[in-house]
């Protein structure tokens, strides 16, 4: 379950009945993702994520995993057209990236943009803004507390009278738990076993067409940084 543990937690659900809400929400526009973390000298050394024979994609294999995967949970796993890395990636000496970025456009004029890092220090935040409202998080991948995960959502927003302030203010949703989201996905995990197992199921084709189209964004940010940070179009 290749770091899905987010996306089974009540909040990413709370999250997504906002997304979905046309009067609220609106139109998904834009989408901003960063999951970074700092590391030490042995890490950047010794670590199987900067070794180019091991884990060869770094930090976008790792941090960056996650940011594509919550854009593209923010954009109904609709692939992007285009994807263009940022300039300014960091590639250690065995030329396996530390940090870098990218931005995503899609044909009917969403955009995105996301960053990750093994230099910078710990942030995992998500913004998604659509034609009427916006929501934003600042523990997406593993929330600030293991018993409880808060949202920003803010609605129609606008300027008060004297253009002095905002109304209405955006509004903090706190979801509370009984089990922590690694639960809850080991649960989705054993109940797709399961029904393969005892009731003779087909396996279900929802994660792996997820991972798939991850992993081709994944690969189009790679390419896009070894063309020298030229747009690589997703081919489906």
């Amino acid at each position: 379950m290749d770091g899905t543990m987010w996306m089974h937690h009540p909040r990413t659900h709370k999250m997504k009945e906002f997304l979905q809400d046309k009067q609220r929400f609106g139109q998904l526009k834009t989408v901003n993702s960063c999951f970074t973390f700092f590391t030490n000298p042995d890490f950047l050394k010794n670590d199987i994520r900067v070794k180019p024979d091991l884990d060869a994609l770094g930090a976008l294999g790792d941090a960056g995993w996650y940011g594509i995967r919550s854009i593209l949970w923010a954009a109904d796993y609709k692939l992007p057209k285009t994807v263009t890395a940022l300039q300014g990636a960091v590639l250690n000496e065995a030329g396996v990236i530390l940090d870098c970025g990218a931005s995503l456009q899609w044909e009917d004029g969403k955009k995105a943009t996301f960053h990750c890092s093994f230099l910078t220090s710990l942030t995992m935040n998500i913004t998604a803004i659509g034609t009427h409202g916006t929501f934003h998080l600042t523990d997406f991948v593993i929330p600030y507390q293991e018993q409880e995960a808060s949202y920003t959502a803010s609605a129609k927003p606008g300027f008060n009278e004297l253009v002095t302030g905002w109304e209405p203010l955006p509004s903090e949703h706190t979801v509370t738990v009984d089990l922590p989201q690694e639960a809850c996905m080991v649960r989705e995990f054993a109940t797709l076993v399961q029904n393969i197992k005892k009731k003779g199921a087909k396996p279900d084709m929802k994660w792996p067409t997820i991972s798939r189209k991850t992993q081709l964004v994944l690969d189009a940010v790679k390419a896009s940084i070894e063309k020298g940070f030229e747009p690589v179009e997703i081919v489906n």
